[in-house]
C-alpha cells in the first residue's frame, strides 16, 4: 500500500492514481500556458522570438544524456500488456499437444492391460507395481525436502550456505557408491556420473570459500522483507501441488509409451515436456515474489501477493515461458566457455576460440539472463529488453563483478541436485530389493523429479537476492539498503578482495 496525503492506497488502484496524478499534471501545465493580453503579450513575443542558441544545445544535451541511462518510469509498474506474446502462444500450444499426449499414452496403457495378451499384461502389472510406487513416494519426498530446504536457508542462511555446498557432495558421493555396489552396467554408468559431479562440487566449494562470506550477508538482508509477508509462499503451495498432480498423470503415460511405437523418442519428448513446463513453474513463483519485493524496495508497497501471482500467470507469463527456453541453456554455456577461457596451453588456435566463445556468451548473456525477471515483474517488460536494461543498470553501477561472483543461484541448484539424490538413495536402495531391473531407469527418473520440484520451492530465496541486487542497482540511495555492496566495490577496486572470475578477454603471449 501507499500512503500518500494521509490516505492509504493499495496496488489495485495504483492505476487510478497514476491517471489522476496525469491528470491533474494535465491541468497544471494547461493553466501554466494560460493566454496574456496587452502589454504582457508584446512582451511575451519579443521574448520568444529572441533566439538561444545556448539554450537550445542544453537541451540537446539534457536529451541524449536522458537517453543514455536508464531511469524508469513509475507508472510503468501497472503495466497491463502481455509480454511475449508468441512464446505464450507456443507454450500453450505445447501444454495442449502435451496434456493431449498424456490422455492417449494413459488410455494405451490401460487398454494394455485389458486387451493384450497375457504375457504382456504381466508386463505391464510389473511396470505399475514396481515402477509407480516409487515415483509417487519420491514426488511426495520431494516435495516435503523442497519446504524443508527453503525453511531452513530462510531461517539460518549463514550456516545453511556452508552445510548445502558440502552436503550436496556427501549425498551425491553416496548415491554413486550406492549404484556402483550394485554391480550392474546399467548401474554402474549412473553411479560413475553421480561421483564425477560429487568430485566437480568438492572442488567447486573449495573454489568459492571466499566468497561465501559476502553472498552470506547478501542472502541474510535479501531474505528481511519476506518476514513483513506471510502469505509469500501460497504461490508455492499452489505451484509444487500442480506439479505433483501432473507428474503423477505424466507417469502413467511414460508406462504407456512402452506400449507404444518408438517408446524412447515418445520417453524423451515427455522429459523435455516436463522440463520446461517446470521451469515455467517455477519462474511463475519466482516473478510473483519478485514483484511483491521489488515493489516494496521501489515504492515501499504491501503488495497482495495474490494479485502478483494472477499477474504472473496472466501477463508475465510469455516472459516466463520464453525466459524458462532460454535462460538455463545460456547459462550453462556461459559457464563452459568460462571453464575454456580459464584454460592454460601454448596452442594459439584454441585460446582464440576459448576467447571467441566468451565473447559471444558474454553479448547473449546482455540479452537473456536471469536477472531479467526483477524487471519482468515489476514493469512489466519483455524478457529480451528486461535482460538489456537490467544489465546495463549492473554495468552503470559498477556491479557487474559482484554479480558475477555471487553463489545464490549454484546453493538453489545443489539444493535440487541435493534433494535428488537423496531420493535416488531411497528409491535405489527400495527398487533393487524388488525388482533389480528397473534400478538404473528409477534411479534416473526420480533423481530428476527430486530436482525440479525443489528448483521450484528455491526459486523464493532465489528472488529475493536477484530482487536487491537489481532494486540496489536501480537506487542505490534508498534507504532501504546499507554500506554492504558499497563497501564490496571499495574493496574490489582497491584490490584487497579479488573475484577470479574471468570477465574480460585475456591476451595471448607467447614467451
Amino acid at each position: 500500500m501507499i500512503i500518500r496525503d494521509n490516505e492509504i492506497l493499495s496496488e489495485e488502484n495504483t492505476s487510478s492514481f497514476s491517471s489522476s496524478s496525469s491528470e491533474e499534471d494535465a491541468s497544471l501545465n494547461s493553466s501554466e500556458e494560460a493566454p496574456c493580453g496587452g502589454d504582457l503579450l508584446v512582451v511575451q513575443r519579443l521574448l520568444t522570438n529572441q533566439p538561444n542558441e545556448q539554450d537550445q544545445s542544453q537541451r540537446k544535451n539534457l536529451f541524449h544524456s536522458r537517453s543514455k541511462i536508464f531511469h524508469p518510469n513509475p507508472a510503468t509498474l501497472n503495466s497491463r500488456k502481455y509480454t511475449n506474446k508468441i512464446s505464450l502462444f507456443l507454450f500453450v500450444l505445447h501444454l495442449f499437444l502435451a496434456v493431449a499426449l498424456v490422455c492417449f499414452l494413459v488410455f494405451k496403457g490401460v487398454q494394455g492391460l485389458i486387451q493384450e495378451s497375457e504375457s504382456n499384461k504381466r508386463k505391464e502389472k510389473n511396470v505399475l507395481k514396481y515402477f509407480l510406487p516409487q515415483v509417487e513416494a519420491a514426488s511426495f519426498m520431494s516435495i516435503i525436502l523442497a519446504f524443508i530446504w527453503q525453511g531452513a536457508i530462510r531461517k539460518w542462511p549463514t550456516f545453511m550456505l556452508h552445510f548445502t555446498l558440502w552436503f550436496t557432495f556427501v549425498m551425491s558421493l553416496a548415491a554413486g557408491v550406492l549404484l556402483i555396489c550394485f554391480q550392474k552396467p546399467a548401474t554402474d554408468g549412473v553411479g560413475v556420473c553421480f561421483i564425477a559431479f560429487a568430485i566437480g562440487n568438492g572442488l567447486y566449494a573449495c573454489w568459492v570459500s571466499h566468497r561465501i562470506k559476502f553472498c552470506c550477508k547478501v542472502l541474510s538482508l535479501a531474505l528481511q522483507p519476506v518476514s513483513k509477508f506471510p502469505d509469500l509462499n501460497k504461490p508455492t503451495y499452489h505451484v509444487l501441488g500442480v506439479g505433483f498432480l501432473w507428474i503423477s498423470l505424466w507417469i502413467l503415460a511414460v508406462i504407456g509409451a512402452l506400449n507404444f511405437y518408438f517408446p524412447p523418442l515418445i520417453i524423451i519428448a515427455l522429459v523435455l515436456s516436463l522440463a520446461w513446463t517446470t521451469e515455467v513453474m517455477r519462474n511463475v513463483v519466482n516473478i510473483t515474489v519478485s514483484r511483491v519485493v521489488a515493489l516494496y524496495y521501489i515504492r515501499g508497497m504491501q503488495s497482495s501477493t495474490q494479485f502478483c501471482f494472477l499477474r504472473a500467470l496472466t501477463r508475465n507469463l510469455g516472459s516466463a515461458c520464453l525466459g524458462s527456453l532460454f535462460v538455463p541453456t545460456i547459462e550453462a554455456l556461459r559457464i563452459v566457455a568460462r571453464g575454456l577461457n580459464l584454460l592454460e596451453g601454448e596452442d594459439e588456435f584454441m585460446f582464440c576460440c576459448a576467447h571467441c566463445c566468451l565473447r559471444v556468451m558474454e553479448s547473449i548473456f546482455r540479452n537473456g539472463n536471469g536477472w531479467a525477471y526483477v524487471q519482468i515483474a515489476a514493469y512489466g517488460r519483455g524478457f529480451v529488453e528486461a535482460s538489456q536494461v537490467t544489465w546495463a543498470l549492473f554495468e552503470k553501477e559498477d556491479m557487474v563483478s559482484i554479480v558475477d561472483a555471487d553463489i545464490t543461484s549454484s546453493i538453489c541448484f545443489l539444493t535440487g541436485v541435493c534433494s535428488g539424490s537423496i531420493c535416488v538413495i531411497v528409491v535405489a536402495a527400495w527398487t533393487h530389493k524388488v525388482h533389480q531391473s528397473f534400478t538404473a531407469t528409477l534411479s534416473l527418473l526420480t533423481f530428476f523429479i527430486g530436482y525440479l520440484l525443489t528448483r521450484i520451492a528455491m526459486a523464493v530465496p532465489h528472488a529475493c537476492v536477484s530482487c536487491y541486487y537489481v532494486c540496489y542497482a536501480e537506487d542505490p540511495d534508498n534507504r532501504l539498503f546499507d554500506r554492504t555492496i558499497k563497501d564490496r566495490q571499495a574493496l574490489l577496486k582497491t584490490g584487497r578482495d579479488v573475484v577470479p572470475t574471468p570477465r574480460g578477454i585475456r591476451r595471448y603471449t607467447r614467451t
